[in-house]
């Protein structure tokens, strides 16, 4: 039996959170803002915390530094219950996230730091033999273990681990190096516009079909209207959980937890989509990723 049920792999850093007159104007002129928090950021820390709220024991696999951000971090991940396995940092200091958080849209500025420490021969098999199913997130702020990442997914199904993915966007928007890592990939849980761009279609069954032929499953989430889901043989939508919305940072990697919380204890993938929208819905109900993320009792 694996140590943990889902070993998340990615970033972890804070975010500092800024609401209000957000919209930067230059030339030395001063905005007030209405709030600022400094939360637990990065899309892996915020399915990991998701993932553990929602019962699952979970690992995180991440590189923080020993500064006051890493020691924040740490601090946040042990007071929600997942297991930090540290990564080698690389001499970088941990990463920062600045939010730029209006009522329907957020800007993001990031200092990579430590994110993109991780490297593809980070993942050894002793490492991926201690969980049940590995999730990978943020795929292009880590652009070193993206180029290992089709092989990892290669040994980790080789171990008997299934597999999911969330690249989260491109800074680049080139969006390179997912056909191969998408054939090793059970599920792939990107927004629609992450769909659109990776595939070039705009439609998103037609998106979704070119990935499906593959045997990858598509759960794509898509904003207040809740999700959609393609996979081989099947497919459902399943409506957002009306909420009185107070930020949507981080709502994606709640909505990642929700469908890997349900998949490993062994419900339908109707039932994954489901919990995945209900999950995403309810974590916007307060500032950053972490705050309202949902509890088991609050899932369909």
């Amino acid at each position: 039996m694996p140590e943990f049920d889902v070993l998340v792999v990615g970033d972890a850093n804070p975010d500092l959170l800024l609401r209000g007159d957000v919209r930067p104007r230059f030339g030395q002129a001063e905005q007030l803002l209405t709030a600022a928090d400094l939360v637990l950021g990065g899309s892996a820390a915020i399915t990991a915390t998701g993932c553990a709220r929602l019962g699952l024991r979970t690992a995180l696999f991440a590189a923080v530094a020993d500064d006051v951000f890493g020691t924040l971090v740490r601090q946040q991940l042990a007071a929600r219950d997942v297991t930090l396995l540290p990564a080698d940092g690389r001499g970088a200091p941990t990463g920062l996230t600045v939010v730029l958080s209006e009522p329907d849209d957020r800007g993001m500025l990031t200092l990579p730091g430590t994110i993109s420490a991780l490297r593809p021969t980070d993942l050894t098999d002793d490492l991926l033999t201690r969980a049940k199913h590995v999730h990978v997130a943020s795929l292009y702020l880590q652009p070193a273990l993206s180029t290992g990442l089709a092989e990892i997914f290669h040994r980790a199904r080789r171990l008997g681990l299934t597999t999911s993915l969330d690249t989260n966007w491109d800074p680049t928007e080139k969006w390179e190096s997912l056909t191969a890592i998408l054939q090793n990939t059970d599920v792939f849980l990107p927004n629609a516009a992450e769909l659109q761009a990776i595939t070039g279609l705009p439609n998103p069954d037609e998106a979704a079909a070119t990935l499906v032929r593959n045997g990858t499953a598509v759960v794509m989430k898509d904003g207040p209207r809740g999700a959609r889901a393609w996979w081989p043989g099947g497919t459902c939508t399943a409506p957002g959980r009306p909420v009185d919305v107070i930020d949507t940072t981080g709502a994606g990697d709640s909505f990642n937890a929700g469908f890997l919380a349900a998949r490993l204890a062994d419900r339908p993938l109707t039932e994954a989509v489901a919990w995945a929208a209900a999950a995403g819905s309810l974590s916007t109900r307060a500032p950053g990723g972490t705050a309202a993320q949902a509890f088991p009792h609050e899932l369909p």
